[in-house]
C-alpha cells in the first residue's frame, strides 16, 4: 500500500478489523515516514444498474448516496460513521436484490427510510429534493405526517 503522506510503498499492517457492512479496515505506518494511516477494503461485487426517471441506465454509484447524505445531514448532531454506515446498508441492500437493474425510486425511498431514523431534520431536507416539495404547504404536510408516524 502506498503511504500518502511520503508515497514510499513500505508500509505495515499495525491492526486490522472487520466492518459491519462486510469490508475489512486496516490500520498502517510507512516505514519510511512513520505517519499512520487506514485503508478500508471491500468485496467488489457486481451492482445493478440504476434505472432514472426518464429510462437513462447508469452504474450504481455509492459516492452519489454519501453525498446526498452528507447534505442532508450538514450541521445535524449525525456522525460521519452513522453516515457511513446508512450507505454500506443501502449498499447492501441494492446488492442483496441480485436484480440486474433497480429504480432510482427505490434507492431513494430506502435513503428517505434510513435518514427517518437517524434524523428528522435531515429527513426533511432530503425529502425537499428528493419528493421535488415545491411549495411550504407540501413541505408542511410531510412535517405533519413525519410527526403523525411518531
Amino acid at each position: 500500500m502506498k503511504c500518502p503522506a511520503c508515497g514510499s510503498n513500505d508500509t505495515h499492517v499495525i491492526d486490522t478489523t472487520r466492518e459491519p457492512g462486510g469490508g475489512v479496515r486496516r490500520r498502517r505506518v510507512c516505514k519510511a515516514c512513520g505517519k499512520r494511516f487506514s485503508t478500508t477494503e471491500r468485496v467488489v461485487e457486481t451492482v445493478p444498474l440504476v434505472v432514472k426517471r426518464g429510462g437513462r441506465r447508469e452504474t450504481f454509484n455509492r459516492e452519489k448516496i454519501l453525498e446526498g447524505l452528507r447534505i442532508s445531514c450538514a450541521k445535524r448532531p449525525v456522525s460521519a460513521q452513522d453516515i457511513e454506515r446508512l450507505a454500506d446498508s443501502i449498499e447492501a441492500q441494492v446488492s442483496a436484490t441480485g436484480k440486474g437493474e433497480i429504480p432510482a425510486r427505490e434507492i431513494g425511498d430506502r435513503v428517505l427510510e434510513g435518514l427517518k431514523e437517524l434524523d428528522e431534520v435531515a429527513y426533511i431536507r432530503y425529502a425537499i429534493v428528493y419528493l421535488n416539495l415545491k411549495d411550504l404547504e407540501s413541505v408542511k404536510k410531510e412535517i405533519e405526517k413525519l410527526l403523525g408516524e411518531r
